[in-house]
């Protein structure tokens, strides 16, 4: 398509936008016959991200932020080879990292220009490139080494040697100097010298600070890069994380991507994963949020993950490869054993802001006593260069030595995208087995695990969650996205349920199996680490909020299908029989529950129901409550609400001053305090806004006190009682809440609309109670989870915002109260204070 378009002329200082556009340029080139014997690059220099077409097919991209500004013609000019030659550029308006106005994270500039700053056809002086990696490598040893160090003295003089040796204008001299660099290189290590297995990488985040689709493209600029090196590279593996390349690839969805839009290169890149140079690994759909999924969604991006690497790549992944997600919850060492994966590598938790991890190699075990051997690389990034600076690093900072003597070196530019460069490579092949730097050798995950495996008789145990302590904002940013998340889970939950149901009960009903796939992939590619935990620009934001439309969309005509299918008879009217309803219920155990149902003239009515685990129950006449919601209103304007369960008393501003539960008469409310208090904070992270909270922020709350509606009754009793008010929130949010006691229910409802335009400022609601404990429970998934209420050490201070998923409860013997949640994540316990974070 591109290809048939009408071409004008281009030249370098033109512009060309705005952001998110695309511009194709037809590059003609003609090769002077003298450059015979040459090495012939084209050079294509601009700040957006561009790639190079040839007969169709990609084949090199170009990315001046990556260091990828040229796309080798040829490395030794033949007459036989054509000297004429037409190439394409597409070239992307934005940048690695997008378009931000001013910073890396700020919001997208829509009306930003590129500029195209170089295109030239020109030689390429290879003799001279060694010479300076050379140069560069031995001036890093003499800087770093250290005088006590006589490497960096034998470095130093040996660069000085050179530089006297070497006539820049006679190239006859260039060998004399490099034999002198290659005497040192030569120079081997001893036997104990710590290993470095290094690795091609190239993270790409699935969508950030770019929408969904361009990650496509950046999928297919960076790993046609990285098949362009193995060709001139035949040791180079590469991995690859969502899919990743020895070159490692990690993300199954970004290899569908670049199945259905790039199958040229899809079939390449299959070659080299069954050749056992292009590494899958991670085993997920997507590099998922490591908190906030629930239980099953985690089942489900191992689940499509490892399928289609079987299906594609003949294998499953052995290796769980996650090393950008803000957190790793404790239940997924049992998640990773189940689906087949027995090793995991991640490195934030080097980004703690508070307390430094203690380990880069060790057993993690999760809540059932499943463990997996975890490995951070010690040089703290997934983005190395392969400078020597990193490499002493990677050895220096390793928290366990005498321990094992083999650790990772993850090489590329990554996050968004890029991959190894030839410089990279040029400058771990010099470092190969130099004397006085560690050890290095082009590995793969295989080999360091299996390393890592023999060497783990003495390694240590971490029992829990592997918590990241900074970034805690995210477990609330975007609550659209969290509400979309939890309400989808759900509703799949129940389209597979009744549509198991279905089939059981008839073997006419077709399971939707390929619509339910289809739906659970967008849910799982929402989950990406920057698109649930809501770190990502409003374009992505956008995209993700139309997925979880189509969810729901599809999601409730697959329940209604499934509903006629299963209970088509009892829907049917019937003559002489009253109105009825039929409820279902979904979950694995009995509920007893007030419903409300439409009535014959289109009103809402109520009714009291009791249904089975996992079935259904036709409503006609309604239960009875023992004992009916009484509410009445005292003469302060206070409110009563009582259903012989529970007793509340609710003041004017919609706060809980009393919460008995009546049979133990025990209050839950202490004394002078108020429950459903809402507190408003200043938000004002140090530099990661979207995504982080600092500790201080806690010294700036205000409780929520401007009332715009007192407390009134709605609803006054029976089945049923309710009270709603509003409030002000700052300078001018609004909150409504109705708070709803049922006929025989052991807890209090709050309904609560928020309309919010308040910037830097978060909103938590609190619910002091009256019970004493050192630890709070969280729900997590498939299990829980018990975190200190106090903050008797950093590492208890520093967990000050935490992620739950449906419910935290703080109980004592006999006694407890738990706070529960349709749509929220972050959350609260410090002595006897829950708070939700809204």
């Amino acid at each position: 398509e591109a290809v048939r378009q009408e071409f004008t002329p281009a030249k370098v200082g033109d512009s060309f936008g705005p952001t998110w556009e695309t511009c194709w340029f037809k590059v003609e080139l003609s090769i002077p016959l003298a450059w015979a014997g040459r090495e012939v690059h084209f050079i294509w220099e601009s700040d957006g991200e561009g790639m190079v077409w040839c007969d169709a097919q990609p084949v090199q991209g170009l990315t001046k932020e990556g260091e990828k500004t040229s796309y080798i013609l040829t490395s030794s000019l033949k007459e036989t080879e054509p000297h004429s030659l037409t190439l394409y550029v597409e070239l992307a308006c934005n940048g690695l990292f997008g378009a931000g106005k001013g910073s890396m994270i700020a919001p997208p500039d829509p009306d930003r220009r590129f500029t195209l700053s170089k295109a030239e056809l020109v030689i390429f002086n290879r003799d001279v490139y060694e010479l300076l990696v050379d140069l560069e490598i031995l001036l890093d040893m003499a800087r770093l080494l250290g005088e006590e160090n006589q490497r960096s003295f034998q470095a130093l003089y040996t660069a000085n040697q050179m530089i006297n040796v070497c006539d820049v204008m006679d190239p006859s001299t260039f060998p004399a100097a490099r034999d002198l660099a290659a005497a040192i290189f030569s120079q081997r290590n001893g036997k104990s010298q710590h290993t470095i297995h290094a690795m091609g990488h190239c993270h790409i985040d699935s969508a950030w600070l770019w929408p969904y689709e361009e990650t496509i493209r950046k999928c297919a600029r960076s790993w046609v890069t990285v098949v362009r090196l193995m060709e001139c590279n035949p040791e180079l593996t590469f991995v690859c994380s969502q899919l990743r390349l020895i070159c490692v690839l990690r993300q199954a969805q970004q290899f569908e991507w670049v199945r259905s839009w790039y199958p040229g290169l899809y079939a390449q890149i299959q070659d080299l994963v069954a050749k056992g140079r292009f590494i899958p690994v991670g085993g997920t759909w997507v590099e998922m949020d490591g908190n906030l999924p629930s239980g099953e969604s985690m089942v489900r991006q191992f689940l499509q993950g490892q399928r289609f690497f079987q299906e594609q790549f003949g294998r499953i992944c052995s290796e769980f490869w996650l090393p950008d997600t803000f957190g790793y919850s404790a239940q997924l060492p049992q998640l990773m054993l189940g689906c087949g994966i027995r090793r995991f590598l991640t490195q934030k938790l080097s980004w703690n802001l508070v307390n430094s991890f203690p380990h880069h190699t060790f057993f993690w075990e999760g809540i059932d006593g499943s463990r997996v051997l975890t490995h951070f690389p010690p040089g703290d990034s997934y983005g190395m260069h392969g400078q020597v600076e990193e490499m002493l690093k990677t050895v220096k900072n390793n928290k366990d030595k005498g321990r094992v003597n083999h650790s990772a070196f993850l090489f590329g530019f990554g996050d968004g995208g890029g991959g190894p460069t030839q410089k990279m490579l040029d400058r771990l092949k010099r470092m190969r087995d130099t004397d006085g730097l560690p050890r290095v050798q082009i590995s793969t995950p295989d080999q360091l695990f299996s390393v890592l495996e023999k060497e783990s008789s003495q390694l240590c145990t971490w029992v829990g969650e592997l918590f990241l302590e900074l970034h805690n904002g995210t477990y609330t940013t975007q609550a659209q996205i969290k509400k979309g998340n939890r309400e989808c889970e759900r509703i799949l939950h129940d389209v597979e349920v009744l549509s198991t149901l279905a089939l059981a009960q008839s073997g006419t009903f077709q399971y939707p199996a390929s619509q339910l796939q289809r739906l659970w992939r967008l849910l799982l590619l929402n989950q990406f680490h920057d698109v649930l935990p809501g770190s990502c620009i409003q374009l992505v934001v956008e995209d993700a909020l139309q997925y979880y439309a189509e969810i729901r969309r599809a999601g409730a005509r697959l329940q209604e299908e499934a509903v006629q299918s299963l209970c088509g008879d009892l829907l049917q009217p019937r003559a002489g029989n009253t109105e009825s309803t039929l409820v279902l219920n979904t979950l694995p155990w009995e509920r007893t529950e007030v419903i409300s149902r439409t009535g014959p003239a289109g009103t809402e009515t109520l009714a009291l129901v009791t249904v089975p685990s996992m079935g259904y129950a036709i409503v006609r006449e309604p239960l009875l409550p023992t004992q009916p919601v009484a509410v009445r209103k005292r003469e302060d304007g206070s409110i009563a609400m009582e259903n012989g369960v529970i007793a509340v008393c609710l003041d004017t501003m919609g706060r809980l001053t009393s919460l008995r539960l009546i049979d133990s008469e025990r209050e839950s409310v202490p004394d002078g305090c108020y429950a459903n208090q809402f507190a408003l904070f200043d938000d004002v992270p140090l530099y990661w806004d979207a995504w982080d909270v600092m500790d201080y922020h806690l010294e700036t709350r205000k409780p929520v006190t401007t009332l715009l509606k007192p407390l009134e009754i709605t609803l006054a009793g029976g089945l049923r009682g309710s009270t709603t008010f509003s409030l002000r929130i700052g300078k001018s949010s609004t909150l409504t809440q109705e708070i709803i006691l049922d006929a025989a229910c052991p807890y209090l409802r709050f309904l609560t609309q928020v309309e919010w335009k308040e910037a830097h400022k978060f909103l938590k609601v609190e619910f002091p109670v009256q019970v004493r404990s050192t630890n709070a429970t969280y729900e997590i998934q498939f299990g829980h989870l018990q975190r200190p209420t106090h903050y008797n050490t950093s590492w208890d201070w520093a967990r000050f915002e935490v992620w739950a998923h449906k419910w935290l409860d703080l109980s004592e013997h006999c006694f407890g109260v738990a706070l529960l949640n349709d749509c929220k994540y972050g959350a609260s316990a410090h002595r006897n204070v829950l708070s939700l974070s809204l």
